[in-house]
Parts: C-alpha cells; sequence; structure tokens
C-alpha cells in the first residue's frame, strides 16, 4: 500500500514539473475562465474523511476494452485516499445504467453520511458522463383505431431519446396482434433493429405494388447502377413499394426533470462543502457555439437549465448542485484520472483540469 502512494506522489510530482503557467493556454482560458487563486481559497473539505468512487462500466463501441475498465483507476484511488488521507472509501459498484446508479444511490443515502469526494470514472462528453443507452419508461397506448408505442431511454442523465411507433389498428389484424403481444420485447431492441424487424413483418404482410415496383426497379433501371449496389436498390424498392403498416420516428430532447433528479441525487451524495469530480473526457470543455442545425449532443450546457447556457458541464452541474465541481479538458484516459485527483488533493498546479465554485461562480485550473 504504502508503495502504490509513494509511486502515485511520484506521478504526481513529475506532471506539476513546469505547469505552474496553468493560464497560459488560450483553449484553456475559452474552456474555463479562471480565477486566480489556490484551492485553499475554495470553500472544500480538506483532508477528505469521507470518499466515494463510482465506476460506471460501460466499453467504447471503437475499442477492444473491457467495459469493466473503470474499477481498475477506482482501486488505485481507493487505495490512495486511505493511505493518504485515512480516509472511509466507498465505491458503487455494478453500474451499468443510470437505473442502476439511482437505485444504488437511494439504497447509500439510507446507510451512510454524505461525502466529502464524489468521483465518477466513465466515458464521457460534453453533457457528463456516458454508460449504454436503456430504457427507463415504455407504453403502448391504443386509443380507437390508433395505436402507438413510446420507448424513452437515456446515456447521459438529462438527454432523453425518444422513439415512437405508430400504426393503424384496423389496416392488418396480424401486425397490430404483433404489436400488442411483442411490443415489451421490442422496446429493449436498438431502433434500428426495431425498424428492420417491423419491415421484415411488413414484407410478408403486405402486397408488393407490381406498378411502382416496374416503374422504379424495372431491369433496365437497375442495370444503370453499379452491380454492388443493385441488391440495395431493389430492396429500397420493395419497401417504397408497399403501403407501409407503420411510422417510426427518433428524436433526443432535454428533460429537466431527468438532469434534476441526476443533481439532486449528487446533492444528496456530496457534502456542501464537498467536491463532485467528473474523471471522463470533456466535462470541463468549453461548450461548443450553437448551430442552426438541431443536434443531439451538446443540448445541456447549450441551454437554459440551471441559469445556462454555462461554459462547460462542470460549470451546469455546480450551478445546479452549487457544489465546487471539477472535470478535465479534452480527452481523459483511466491513468490521467488518476493523476489529476492526485495532483489537486496535493495541491499541485496542472493544465486542463477546470474546477467551477458555485461561491464564486467562476472557475479555476490549478
Amino acid at each position: 500500500m504504502k508503495k502504490i502512494e509513494f509511486i502515485l506522489l511520484l506521478i504526481a510530482l513529475f506532471l506539476s514539473i513546469g505547469a505552474t503557467k496553468a493560464y497560459s493556454d488560450s483553449y484553456h482560458s475559452k474552456s474555463c475562465r479562471a480565477f486566480y487563486g489556490k484551492l485553499s481559497d475554495l470553500k472544500l473539505q480538506r483532508p477528505p474523511k469521507h470518499v466515494l468512487l463510482i465506476p460506471l462500466l460501460s466499453r467504447d463501441p471503437h475499442s477492444n476494452e473491457s467495459p469493466r475498465w473503470s474499477e481498475q483507476p477506482a482501486r488505485t484511488l481507493k487505495n490512495f485516499y486511505r493511505n493518504r488521507f485515512h480516509a472511509e472509501v466507498k465505491v458503487l459498484r455494478d453500474i451499468w445504467s443510470w437505473s442502476d446508479y439511482y437505485r444504488e444511490v437511494e439504497l447509500m443515502a439510507q446507510q451512510t453520511q454524505p461525502f466529502d469526494r464524489v468521483i465518477f470514472i466513465s466515458h464521457g462528453g460534453f453533457d457528463g458522463p456516458v454508460l449504454k443507452n436503456a430504457v427507463f419508461w415504455k407504453n403502448l397506448e391504443v386509443s380507437g383505431n390508433k395505436g402507438k408505442m413510446l420507448v424513452l431511454s437515456e446515456s447521459q442523465p438529462g438527454l432523453e431519446n425518444e422513439l415512437s411507433i405508430t400504426y393503424d389498428t384496423e389496416k392488418n389484424r396480424v401486425f397490430s396482434d404483433f404489436m400488442a403481444a411483442r411490443w415489451r420485447e421490442m422496446a429493449q431492441m436498438k431502433s434500428g433493429d426495431i425498424f428492420h424487424h417491423l419491415k421484415g413483418l411488413e414484407k410478408k404482410l403486405q402486397p408488393l405494388d407490381q406498378a411502382c415496383f416496374a416503374r422504379y426497379c424495372a431491369p433496365e433501371r437497375l442495370d444503370n447502377h453499379p452491380e454492388r449496389l443493385r441488391p440495395y436498390l431493389l430492396d429500397s424498392c420493395e419497401l417504397m413499394c408497399r403501403e407501409p403498416l407503420f411510422e417510426q420516428k427518433s428524436a433526443s430532447e432535454i428533460s429537466p426533470e431527468r438532469f434534476f433528479q441526476f443533481t439532486k441525487s449528487l446533492n444528496s451524495l456530496a457534502t456542501e462543502n464537498g467536491l463532485i469530480f467528473f474523471g471522463a473526457c470533456n466535462p470541463g470543455s468549453a461548450a461548443p457555439e450553437k448551430t442552426n442545425e438541431k443536434d443531439e449532443t451538446e443540448l445541456l450546457i447549450n441551454s437554459t437549465l440551471a441559469g445556462g447556457p454555462h461554459l462547460s458541464y462542470v460549470h451546469l452541474v455546480s450551478s445546479a448542485t452549487d457544489r465546487i465541481t471539477a472535470g478535465p479538458i479534452g480527452d481523459s484516459s483511466a491513468e490521467d484520472i488518476v493523476n489529476r485527483v492526485v495532483l489537486f488533493e496535493n495541491n499541485r498546479a496542472q493544465r486542463f483540469l477546470c474546477i467551477a465554485s458555485p461561491s464564486t461562480h467562476s472557475s479555476s485550473n490549478r
């Protein structure tokens, strides 16, 4: 244990060399407007006596990493806080979805006092920590001859993904019976898989409009396209030339209710003079400027939630919780998260760490 602590401190000291000019980076200044103070200027509990680590379990789909990658830095930080500060450290385990998170937080709130440090370790983005998109509400409603299946899911708290499927219950009885019997099963599927599944059923049930097919998919028309594209064009023609049995739509919207449910949970976990730390990519990064096109990303920090728009997700959460909040600017990694926390607790200067303080409504990069 002592050896681990010694190694961590060496890393912290090494990374802090040459970082005293922490305000010299122009993008950093844009990302996190700094106040030129010391850690001791923050109204923060020191030393930390009660620490909560929250490794979120998910995998980058573009890598071969284990979804449990976040548990290793959590173990390292657990040893650091115990050895350095003799702190009591707890870990939330097996958090695969936000439903898992809320369930465990509710239990923990009943069993223990709030924490001086609440540290998330996860994948993330401009709008906070990320888990695999998971359904939290689903329903099938039939009114008259109109059926509507509605599924709500989220991968980031406050960004609600909505999937809706509407259909005429009297248009095709087999299709309507299928929806009534299988909608719960389909609600757990990915949007694209649902669409292909229902289109496959539609292909079996609906006759092909031969005139339409001849008009758009006659052999002479297909011959004008590369051979590798013809199967896809043929498939598109078959979809287009059948009377549709359903309409599927997807959208991503801000859900203030879900966002404030998350920040309320943070308030229950962190003491008033505690720290909320997001160990992930981009929680301290500048909010991208709004564009005319609606986008499902960077919605929260550009919104009016908690007095927004905000400079970054760190600022948003700090404003919503009235807690000191910190997180990296730019990309991060398991090793980087550990290093940043160790440097922070040792009051060492570092680049690309944003700290938002609600008492001053400003932020610091040390």
